[in-house]
């Protein structure tokens, strides 16, 4: 499966699927290895479902990214996946937006 992207000059926007569990956390992590930019959006607006594995993978992608020198920011509207990400924590180590178009123009 390939993750649907777009690119908005040295971003790259990677949109999550409906379900980010074990089965797709790998499959995020390596899309963003592929990626020849190092500076990332992960859109969450059409996840509805996280385990721990796919919270994880968030984690993971931005140490990958740090590790060569670039940042990761997540966006997302929904009320429900920001929700989850405060109550983890994991709002205290990501960079949360309210739109793609604010995360992107963040790494300006």
């Amino acid at each position: 499966m390939n993750l649907p992207t777009e690119i908005f000059g040295s971003v790259v926007v990677v949109h999550t699927p409906q379900e980010l569990g074990h089965d797709h956390a790998d499959e995020l992590i390596h899309c963003v290895g592929r990626l020849e930019r190092d500076h990332v959006v992960i859109d969450l607006d059409n996840t509805e479902m996280f385990d721990s594995a796919g919270l994880s993978a968030l984690l993971d992608v931005q140490d990958k990214l740090r590790g060569i020198g670039g940042q990761l920011r997540i966006a997302t509207t929904n009320h429900t996946n920001r929700k989850i990400l405060e109550i983890t924590r994991l709002d205290r180590y990501l960079d949360v937006f309210d739109s793609v178009i604010d995360a992107v123009k963040s790494f300006r």
